[in-house]
């Protein structure tokens, strides 16, 4: 019966030893994570910082672009009901 209880304390003392390293791998994951959660966080701000100017300024070159393209269009409706009205002389 001595083997069995040796082989029995054995097994605790694995488990032991297995539960702490498991443990510290849970830490050492839990510091990772929040590492590259940080490290996301701060890259995804840079770029939206970078960013915002160019798409401000996009926007509104396509809102300048827009007037011009409805005032063309305006003119050249106006243009041509202008032209059509004439009466015809017979």
């Amino acid at each position: 019966m001595g083997t069995v209880e040796s082989q029995w304390k054995a097994l605790q003392r694995q488990l032991t030893q297995l539960g702490r390293q498991a443990r510290r791998a849970r830490g050492v994951a839990r510091k990772r994570m929040k590492r590259l959660e940080r490290r996301t966080r701060v890259t995804v701000a840079r770029a939206l910082r970078s960013t915002e100017p160019q798409v401000r300024q996009a926007l509104a070159e396509a809102e300048r672009v827009g007037r011009g393209l409805r005032a063309g269009v305006r003119a050249g409706a106006a243009a041509y009901r202008a032209s059509a009205a004439k009466p015809r002389s017979k």
